[in-house]
């Protein structure tokens, strides 16, 4: 599987109390420190990613469109995220919020457009080596 599908079946297993769906399946909320401990610690077969700090994960995210935002325009919308929310805050945690539009809990068949974008910026500076390399018309 790719990163947005194991993102996907992380969120709807349930298994995880470091990662939930938020603002009503649109956006992906995260417990940093205990991601950290419960999902970046793993190590061996159980291990879910392929990397180990949070850093790296968070750049996997912007790789595949994810936006970072704050979440303080409302509350919850479920109680299951409300408890998650309330539990980071009792213990001093910072919760990190991620919208994608293609990553939204009740549109599944939109996950086949979350590609992860490649070479960018190695594009544009072809482009602009190739304009640079390009022989000019002389005047006469």
């Amino acid at each position: 599987l790719g990163f947005p599908q194991k993102l996907w079946k992380m969120l709807e297993s349930g298994l995880f109390r470091s990662i939930w769906w938020s603002n009503g399946g649109k956006c992906v909320a995260i417990n940093e420190n205990l991601f950290k401990e419960e999902v970046l610690g793993l190590g061996g077969p159980v291990q879910v990613f392929a990397m180990q700090s949070m850093e790296s994960f968070v750049r996997q995210l912007n790789c595949y469109g994810f936006r970072k935002f704050h979440q303080d325009f409302e509350r919850a919308t479920s109680l299951n995220e409300f408890l998650a929310e309330e539990a980071a805050a009792s213990t001093h945690s910072k919760v990190l919020y991620f919208h994608n539009p293609s990553f939204n809990r009740r549109n599944p068949y939109l996950l086949e457009n979350c590609k992860r974008r490649f070479g960018i910026k190695q594009k544009a500076l072809n482009a602009l080596k190739m304009y640079e390399e390009r022989p000019s018309k002389s005047r006469r």
